[in-house]
């Protein structure tokens, strides 16, 4: 098996950044160091470039031109985007659609991820979200949460479903999300009306995930918390972010590192204009327009995902949110990877762990990236995405 060696770089992760070398093999990072390197099949003079490890996505829907709803052809070439832009590890998320729809999702995404590991799963943002709080989710889509869909969602998984998320003031919510969890999936709180004690009886049944925090769901008042603030106050839960500049002020971003810390995982909820060009797109059964990189529902003001990659998330949230480098990277690499319950397998430069790291240039930006072990090649950083940190 090949070796390889990274040398001169600066190691960027949840510990903090330190000079010293990495040691590939295979899929595992074999040794890290910071005296004299081994040797090396292949040795990589990596001087000036900060090295982090891959980044891992917990939710996203397409890129490319290509959306993960439409089968498994249009998932393998939006994953290469995203893979290319730095992004290690994969949930793949589908939109509100009929059952039949659904149930052909996650076994593709089932089939998909049994043979690629990086890959980790489907995420289920539909169909089980409040109408007032759809955002690009079809109307007549969404249906509460019975226990026969349930499990035949289940079933359709296969043990493949890694996320869903739930408005917990539906009627059958709580038993569901208490279902879920026994299944070992994880239920994410959002597209929701609910308030704070509704909010917090979610967590106790066993909810951890806050779907992309401020959209979708009330902002905070002072009168009526409602979930943002049950989220922030609840070290159980890890808040999802989109960082693009679009979703949520940089001023809002600072905030929420500061309230949440070590529970903040940026997500780009990208769209299959990630990584592409501005013009019309589908998003499920729904029309979307991406016009200087945001993406809103044909004819309104509703945002329809994002045009996000993950190493623009990270170049967003320290040059223009000012967020501390270190939490930053955590929250691409360690936190998500603490989330999915493979902390001592994702998300950190260590030896044992995945071989998945991103070599970043000045500016944060991506030059080279091995998942798995396997180098997939730099990342076209395409004019429509750049819009989208602005």
């Amino acid at each position: 098996m090949t070796t390889t060696l990274l040398a001169g770089g600066s190691l960027l992760d949840a510990d903090g950044r330190r000079d010293g070398w990495l040691l590939l093999d295979g899929d595992r990072i074999a040794a890290v160091g910071t005296d004299p390197p081994p040797a090396a099949d292949v040795v990589l003079d990596v001087t000036g470039r900060t090295l982090t490890p891959g980044f891992i996505d917990l939710h996203a829907h397409g890129g490319g031109g290509a959306a993960y709803d439409n089968g498994p052809d249009e998932i393998r070439a939006a994953l290469a985007v995203h893979r290319a832009h730095g992004t290690t590890r994969s949930v793949i998320s589908l939109v509100a659609n009929p059952v039949e729809t659904i149930v052909a999702g996650l076994r593709a995404v089932a089939a998909l991820a049994a043979a690629d590991s990086t890959i980790i799963g489907s995420h289920l943002e539909g169909p089980f979200l409040a109408v007032a709080r759809r955002g690009a989710h079809a109307q007549e889509y969404l249906v509460e949460p019975d226990p026969e869909l349930v499990e035949t969602l289940l079933d359709a998984a296969g043990g493949s479903l890694v996320q869903v998320t739930v408005a917990p003031e539906l009627p059958g919510a709580l038993d569901a999300i208490e279902r879920f969890v026994a299944a070992g999936v994880i239920v994410a709180v959002g597209h929701t009306e609910a308030g704070e004690h509704v909010t917090r009886a979610a967590f106790d049944a066993g909810a951890r995930l806050l779907t992309h925090v401020f959209n979708a769901m009330p902002g905070i008042h002072h009168r009526e918390p409602g979930p943002i603030p049950s989220a922030f106050d609840d070290d159980r839960v890890t808040l999802e972010l989109v960082v693009d500049g679009v979703h949520v002020h940089p001023s809002v971003t600072q905030m929420v590192f500061r309230a949440a810390p070590g529970r903040v995982a940026l997500v780009t909820d990208a769209m299959a204009a990630a990584g592409g060009a501005d013009g019309f797109y589908r998003l499920g059964s729904l029309n979307v327009t991406v016009q200087n990189g945001i993406a809103l529902l044909n004819g309104t003001s509703t945002i329809a995902g994002s045009t996000l990659t993950q190493d623009v998330a990270l170049r967003t949230a320290i040059e223009v949110a000012d967020v501390d480098e270190t939490a930053a990277v955590r929250a691409l690499t360690a936190t998500p990877a603490c989330v999915l319950g493979r902390e001592g397998e994702w998300g950190m430069l260590a030896a044992g762990f995945a071989a998945d790291v991103v070599v970043l240039a000045e500016g944060w930006r991506v030059e080279r990236v091995w998942a798995a072990g396997v180098e997939v090649g730099p990342a076209p950083v395409a004019e429509s995405v750049e819009a989208s940190a602005s």
